[in-house]
């Protein structure tokens, strides 16, 4: 029986190497040795940068019910306590972005019912 020469799956697994490493700095685009090493490691960054760009995203959306809470005159984590208690299931990105679009009061009269709802979201906290 004939020995089986290795040409053709070779190459394609080669020309599938050397496409995902298109675009990479210097000889590492161009040799198939160096270019499997970096794709293999490009694969390792992009899982790990997949786990911090949530925490990172998770701490831009703390930073910013933070800052809301600080102008409402309110602190964050009795917030978030006041919430739990009360069974509201909201997570910090809606609460962002709610934080975004609820601009702090600057007439009197909203000011007034800012002034409320802190009010009853102290009485959920004293509970």
């Amino acid at each position: 029986m004939p020995r089986v020469r290795i040409g053709a799956a070779r190459r394609r697994k080669h020309k599938r190497v050397m496409k995902l490493a298109s675009g990479f700095y210097g000889a590492t685009s161009r040799r198939h040795k160096l270019a499997k090493q970096k794709t293999f490691r490009a694969g390792v960054v992009a899982t790990r940068s997949r786990r911090l760009r949530k925490r990172d995203f998770r701490a831009l959306w703390i930073t910013r019910v933070s800052a809301a809470c600080d102008q409402r005159g309110i602190q964050y984590s009795r917030l978030i306590d006041a919430l739990n208690k009360a069974d509201i299931a909201l997570n910090r990105k809606m609460l962002s972005e709610i934080a975004i679009a609820d601009r702090p009061p600057s007439t009197p009269s909203s000011k007034r019912r800012a002034g409320e709802v802190i009010d009853v979201l102290r009485l959920m906290i004293d509970d």
